[in-house]
Parts: structure tokens; C-alpha cells; sequence
């Protein structure tokens, strides 16, 4: 049976405050935390390296979710396995063949993900079926935060349950308490949520919230 998780984005916590935002998340009962890597080739944007998320695996317990968003998975994989991270995710619209890929990830015993652009058809990954354990549906072009969740892209959460019925569905970009359930309904069970909760003035009832929300109407989209 899924689950339904709930993981603050690093991306929008304060800069300078990014450990103490990663144990705020912990004790507000997030389910994870989702570190986005940009390098400003894949997306016009530059983030984060491996040093973070090594300061976030020595900071918190709870696992951690590490998006690649770059244009060579192939070079960044290995630093950000030896960093901690408990899954890595990275774009099939990459040039990089994703199969060897995902085997190097679940190899070193953590989760492999792949993850599509709004405007990628879920038939990109369909070849994929068997190696993944996470498949994260954009829901805003990546690259930067804050910006409105694309509910065009609900059909294809909702296929992508249809074709990966056994595979953690997780869902990135412009969620709240509005958007959450919405991807949930189509089969969205991990949600990927930065300035929602970071400037919630409680966060752990905001978390509670979108959990209960998004667990209301998640298990209709399983039957």
C-alpha cells in the first residue's frame, strides 16, 4: 500500500539557515526532504552541491530525496550517493542513457527515479518499466520556485499510475492545499512542496493538513 509523503524543498528555505531548516522539517513530521541540484545548463539556475546534502544527512534521520536537475546525471550521480542521498532522481530528457543509470543507483542500495517535464509524453520512460522506484511529474518547468502548478499535467499523473501501478508516483511544482489533492486524485503520492510550508506560520500543521487532505481522496485513484 502507498503512502502518502509529504517532503519539504530545500530550495525555498533561507539560504543561510539551511540545517536548521532541514531539523524544522524533521520535527514538523515531514516524511523527507527534496533537495533540488541545478547546473545552470540543464535549467538557467545553479543551486546546490553535495555538501549540502551531506550537512543534511548528518543534520536529520528522515531520507533524502535528491533532484538532478542537469545535463549530465552521469557525472553528478556518484558525489551525491557518496553525500547521503537516499534517492536520486534525474530528467529523462537528458542525452544520457537512462537504464545504466538507474542499475548505478539501485546498485548502491538506494532509490532510482526519473523524472518528466510538463511537456514530456509519459511514452519517454514507458521503455523504463522494472527499473524505477520513483517517478516525479513536473508540474512547473524546473529550474526555479514559486511559480503556478500546470494542471495540464494531471492526465498524465493519473496515466502514469495506470502504467506504473507499483511505483512511488511523486509530484513537483506550485503545490498547496488546493493543488495537492488534485494530484493525489490522479494517483500522486509523494508531494514535493517548498514555499507552502516554509512560510506556513505552522509548519507541522500544514504538513498534517496536506497529508490529510491528499489521504482523503489518494485511494480512489488505486482502486
Amino acid at each position: 500500500m502507498f503512502k502518502i509523503q509529504i517532503m519539504p524543498s530545500l530550495l525555498a528555505a533561507p539560504m543561510g539557515r539551511l540545517e536548521e531548516a532541514a531539523q524544522r522539517s524533521e520535527e514538523a513530521g515531514a516524511d523527507g526532504l527534496h533537495i533540488d541540484i541545478m547546473d545552470g545548463h540543464f535549467v538557467r539556475n545553479l543551486s546546490m552541491g553535495p555538501d549540502v546534502v551531506r550537512m543534511a544527512r548528518k543534520a536529520v534521520q528522515i531520507p533524502l530525496n535528491v533532484h538532478l536537475m542537469v545535463s549530465r546525471p552521469d557525472w553528478y550521480i556518484e558525489p551525491f550517493l557518496q553525500a547521503g542521498a537516499s534517492t536520486v532522481l534525474f530528467h529523462i530528457e537528458t542525452e544520457c542513457d537512462p537504464a545504466p543509470l538507474l542499475a548505478q543507483i539501485r546498485k548502491a542500495g538506494r532509490r532510482a527515479g526519473i523524472t518528466l517535464n510538463p511537456e514530456t509524453p509519459l511514452e519517454a520512460i514507458l521503455p523504463l518499466r522494472g527499473l524505477v522506484d520513483e517517478i516525479l511529474c513536473m508540474t512547473v518547468h524546473p529550474g526555479f520556485g514559486g511559480q503556478k502548478f500546470i494542471a495540464e499535467v494531471l492526465p498524465k499523473i493519473a496515466e502514469c499510475r495506470r502504467q506504473f501501478p507499483d511505483v512511488d508516483i511523486s509530484v513537483d511544482g506550485g503545490l498547496d492545499a488546493q493543488s495537492a489533492p488534485l494530484a493525489a486524485e490522479q494517483g500522486g503520492n509523494i508531494f514535493l512542496i517548498g514555499s507552502t510550508l516554509f512560510q506556513a506560520p505552522d509548519m507541522k500543521k500544514a504538513i498534517q493538513d496536506l497529508r490529510t487532505h491528499a489521504e482523503a481522496v489518494f485511494s480512489k485513484a488505486i482502486q
